[in-house]
């Protein structure tokens, strides 16, 4: 099998995940990193022995790559993709999708008028985990899905990121950022969301750089929301609520809860590809029954980034449906957006886009394969 050339634009925080990543598939060659920053990119090149850094007009211009990895800010990603879609190429975004619905559709369109692949992180979904959560769902284990929770809650990035002034402009806020880890989760286990209510709020009007570089000290005016508070109704009836912050300085919550009519899931850190999974369902005795360990159905249970990459790899190969997809990014902005519009406007607000759910991960897999051929 010939392998799929790869070449990635954005040299920045996230980088490393996707080099390592992308390496554990035989199916990928990493053959060329670009950045706004030449140097940066040598640095990395040289840092993880990929073999050419470049400029990002240089990369799009060479012919024998196949796919990019758009790691560029999110503020960025639909500029940088549609680059890369004229210049001929399969784009694979960071989250999210897109910052804006109308920029995420004409990405959508240009890809399909060009007859390529569009994908869209998180791909954390194809993980041990999830996978195994979706399994023990489908299987019925905790029977008809009714309601869900999902809390995703930290005190905003100005304490580790070199460079955080990006997560609270425009394009940047935690549904944004950590949204589509829980929501992605959501929609691959149980479909699509058809109405989203909810209220934002900003706590800290300016957050204060204490992760040590450069910009130590440095005062960032906060300008978009800061904590997401709503409810979600999934097209299959079922009612979840969501929180997503930057503003908590500690909490106890659960990262995602499924309610069945048999039973309840506990799901793994959706930002992870391991467990634990852990279901209840009631025994003869409710006052000492707990909820039980499952064993991980899967076998990529480790971090890192490129599951989705390797995956549009097959797809392209084999002709196949890929699971990461536009329409899946889509859809997820398209929820995430509608948090912000319902608390502007005090209304629930109906979620115009639907998406199937990708199938599966096949079982029993060698390790570096991700398809049975």
């Amino acid at each position: 099998m010939d392998k799929v050339k790869v070449g990635i634009i954005g040299c920045g925080n996230i980088f490393k995940a996707y080099a390592q990543g992308c390496r554990r598939f035989e199916i990928l060659d990493v053959v060329t990193c670009a950045d706004i920053d030449i140097a940066r990119a040598k640095v990395v090149a040289e840092e993880h022995k990929i073999p050419k850094a470049c400029s990002v007009e240089e990369l799009l211009a060479d012919k024998s790559i196949d796919i990019v990895v758009n790691l560029t800010i999110p503020s960025a990603h639909a500029e940088i993709n549609m680059k890369i879609l004229e210049a001929g190429k399969h784009a694979y975004t960071e989250k999210p999708f897109a910052t804006k619905h109308e920029d995420g559709v004409t990405v959508h369109k240009k890809a399909k008028e060009k007859g390529l692949l569009i994908g869209s992180a998180p791909d954390t979904f194809l993980g041990a985990g999830l996978q195994t959560c979706r399994k023990i769902v489908d299987d019925g284990w905790i029977g008809k899905p009714i309601g869900a929770a999902a809390f995703f809650c930290g005190h905003g990035m100005e304490s580790w990121h070199p460079n955080p002034e990006f997560f609270f402009k425009a394009g940047g806020g935690p549904m944004l950022d950590i949204g589509p880890y829980p929501l992605t989760a959501l929609v691959t286990i149980m479909g699509s969301i058809k109405r989203v209510t909810g209220s934002t709020a900003i706590s800290f009007p300016e957050r204060i750089v204490t992760s040590q570089g450069p910009n130590f000290g440095q005062r960032i005016k906060v300008e978009v929301p800061t904590h997401y508070v709503g409810t979600i109704d999934f097209a299959n009836g079922a009612v979840a609520t969501m929180m997503a912050s930057f503003d908590m300085w500690k909490s106890s919550l659960p990262r995602i809860e499924i309610y069945g009519t048999e039973g309840t899931l506990q799901c793994p850190d959706p930002n992870t590809f391991a467990g634990p999974v852990k279901v209840f369902r009631p025994g003869s005795d409710p006052k000492t029954a707990d909820f039980t360990e499952i064993p991980l159905t899967h076998i990529y249970n480790e971090q890192g980034r490129g599951m989705g990459v390797a995956d549009m790899a097959y797809a392209i190969t084999f002709k196949r449906k890929h699971r990461a997809t536009g329409d899946l990014g889509l859809h997820i902005l398209d929820v995430m957006l509608a948090f912000e519009e319902a608390s502007k406007t005090g209304k629930h607000v109906e979620i115009q886009s639907s998406v199937e759910r990708p199938a599966m991960i096949p079982l029993g897999l060698r390790y570096g394969t991700l398809d049975e051929k």
